[in-house]
């Protein structure tokens, strides 16, 4: 039952280290890979701990339990953690230390003080590197300057690690003073287009193939140009040539969908209101249209395309994030990355099956529309494939629900980052 146990290590046991906020145990699966043995785990969560417990062999002491309980920490070379992120975000709405949240970093810092180790790592939102929170972030490297540690940070994307995820974190790797002579640089950005299809299980894909898989991509924005077209936005408030609108997807004649579009992009005009979108009336629309019939509109309601309230036309499916018909994208196989994993679900599907490279253009979408959202030839993306999204190993389990096990994953670290860092660490001997 138990997948990692703690003598599988123990022969080339090379550091101890300390794993708090451990969520179900990214940082240890990497740091175990590389050699290290674990002293103690710190994690609140329930379901968690229940996840991390079934994957790893335990000694009850060292389960420390709640950080903030904790007033003796044991020595490490190594204390790592994924600090509890929400507040420095912008779901978190930026509180920072005014959230509890935000001051678990206090527990970060008594833990270094108190365990001494070599080094640090500690992973957070990118948005602890945002310059409104500036002041946090000098108030954190300051505390760890104080106990006598040089500390480095930077935004790291697991995309730049070979995983098809655009997932941007920062990361903060202290090291003690008697290793102030180590010259320690971020990993450089792996050379491979990572592809979609490598993490999915059970789909038709033929591999037509990604041009030149090998290609060397120095950024996640260069590689979503390589990418374009290889996932399908459902939108009817934005347009694009890979953008599903409902018009697309029931029946409706050239003269309906010439409408449509041109209320899509005429509506964010400031003429109309101030808002990113708004309502119009008939008459904005026959001005644009002048041979429109109120009855054209009114069909396009009847249709639930439109929704008309006060005299005013909006399209009913107005949230980019709701999609449409709750389906917001669909990556095909061949896509080189899926949507960030979140704690939240998500409205993000695959493609069971790739589409023929010959397709281009309208053809291409019509493609998508008929072979594969018509006979609904995507799913959601499954908890096994979410977790080799993430680099977990084949057989790490899960005993929750798929929400709860998004969840986890969605707030766990990558693991192969954190792989990375420990391999720089050990090649420079502080490790």
């Amino acid at each position: 039952m138990v997948a990692f146990e703690e003598n599988q290590v123990a022969s080339k046991q090379r550091f101890t280290f300390l794993d708090l906020f451990s969520g179900i145990g990214g940082f240890r699966l990497a740091l175990e890979e590389l050699g290290g043995k674990s002293v103690g785990f710190a994690e609140i969560n329930a379901t968690a701990r229940s996840v991390y417990k079934d994957n790893f062999e335990l000694s009850p002491d060292r389960d420390l339990g709640d950080i903030t309980n904790v007033t003796d920490f044991p020595p490490a070379d190594v204390i790592v953690g994924g600090v509890p992120c929400q507040s420095w975000s912008i779901a978190g709405k930026n509180k920072g230390f005014d959230d509890p949240r935000g001051r678990l970093w206090v527990d970060a810092i008594r833990s270094v003080e108190s365990a001494k180790p070599k080094v640090f790592i500690f992973e957070n939102v990118k948005g602890l590197a945002d310059p409104r929170n500036k002041d946090n972030l000098d108030l954190i490297l300051s505390e760890f300057t104080n106990l006598n540690y040089e500390v480095n940070y930077k935004v790291l994307n697991a995309f730049d690690f070979g995983l098809p995820q655009n997932r941007e974190r920062i990361f903060l790797v202290g090291l003690r003073e008697d290793f102030s002579h180590v010259e320690f640089e971020f990993p450089p950005k792996q050379t491979h287009l990572p592809v979609l299809a490598e993490v999915l299980d059970g789909v038709l894909y033929k591999g037509e193939k990604v041009k030149n898989p090998d290609v060397h991509v120095t950024s996640f924005k260069l590689a979503a140009k390589i990418n374009k077209g290889n996932f399908f936005i459902f939108s009817d408030v934005r347009n694009g040539d890979h953008t599903i609108h409902s018009w697309d997807l029931i029946e409706t004649s050239d003269r309906e969908k010439e409408i449509c579009l041109l209320i899509l992009r005429n509506r964010r005009r400031q003429k109309y209101g101030t808002k990113d979108g708004n309502p119009v009336c008939y008459d904005d629309v026959k001005e644009l249209l002048p041979d429109l019939k109120k009855r054209e509109l009114d069909s396009l309601v009847d249709k639930n395309i439109l929704l008309e309230k006060n005299g005013k036309y909006e399209f009913c499916n107005s949230k980019i994030s709701l999609g449409i018909n709750g389906v917001y994208r669909v990556f095909l196989p061949e896509s080189h990355v899926f949507s960030t994993l979140t704690k939240t679900a998500s409205r993000d599907y695959i493609s069971e099956i790739s589409i023929p490279l010959k397709l281009k253009g309208s053809d291409r979408n019509q493609y998508f529309i008929d072979e594969i959202y018509t006979p609904q030839k995507f799913r959601k993306i499954s908890v096994p494939e979410a977790a080799k999204v993430q680099s977990f190993p084949n057989n790490f389990q899960f005993n929750t629900s798929y929400p709860q096990s998004m969840r986890l994953l969605g707030n766990a670290v990558a693991v192969e980052i954190v792989k990375s860092l420990g391999q720089e660490l050990i090649n420079l001997g502080v490790l």
